[in-house]
C-alpha cells in the first residue's frame, strides 16, 4: 500500500480503474454510478486486492459479468491476485446511485429512479415518472416489470414516445 500524506494512493488507483467497467444491463452506467463497489482493500504482504460488491437484485444475472469485468479491468493493469466477493446485506437501494450516475440514465432515455421521502412517518414514495425526452409528467406506467427486473415501462402522454424507468428500491 502506498500512503503518502494520509493518502491511500493504491486504492484510488483501484478505484479510477473501477470507473471504467461497465453495467452490462445499462452500458451507460459504471459500477461507480450504480453504487455497488461496497469497499476495496490492498493486502501490503502479498499485494492481493479485495473487492467488495453488492449486487442490485438478489440473484441478478449481471454481477457474473461484471465480477468477469471486474478482475479483467485489474488483470490489464497490471494486478495479479484479485479476490472479489459479495455482500448482500445491507441490501442495495437506488439510493446508492450517483447523481452522475442518474443524469447519464436520463440523457441515455432512462427515467432514472426519484423517489421523495416522508421523515415523519419514515416511507417513502416514488414520485411521479418524468419523460427523459420531454420531461413531462405526464406519463403511464405500461408493465412495472421491463426487459430487466431493475426497470419497468411507461409512455409519455405528451410526446408519446414509450420509455423504460429505473425502479426506486
Amino acid at each position: 500500500m502506498t500512503i503518502y500524506n494520509g493518502v491511500d494512493y493504491v486504492n484510488e488507483e483501484i478505484y479510477r480503474i473501477l470507473s471504467g467497467v461497465t453495467d452490462p444491463e445499462v452500458p451507460v452506467l459504471t459500477i461507480i454510478d450504480l453504487g455497488i463497489i461496497r469497499g476495496v482493500s490492498v493486502n501490503a504482504q502479498d499485494s492481493s486486492i479485495s473487492v467488495l460488491i453488492t449486487p442490485t437484485y438478489s440473484g441478478c444475472p449481471a454481477m457474473d459479468v461484471i465480477s468477469i469485468g471486474i478482475r479483467m479491468a485489474l488483470a490489464g493493469s497490471g494486478y495479479r491476485k484479485i479476490n472479489i466477493s459479495e455482500q448482500i446485506s445491507p441490501a442495495w437501494t437506488t439510493d446508492w446511485m450517483t447523481t452522475e450516475g442518474k443524469r447519464k440514465l436520463e440523457e441515455y432515455g432512462i427515467a432514472p429512479p426519484n423517489r421523495k421521502a416522508f421523515k415523519d412517518l419514515e416511507l417513502f414514495e416514488e414520485e411521479e415518472v418524468s419523460c427523459p425526452r420531454c420531461k413531462s409528467k405526464e406519463t403511464i406506467l405500461v408493465s412495472r416489470f421491463g426487459p430487466t427486473s431493475c426497470k419497468a415501462l411507461y409512455k409519455c402522454t405528451n410526446c408519446a414516445e414509450p420509455f423504460e424507468h429505473f425502479k426506486c428500491h
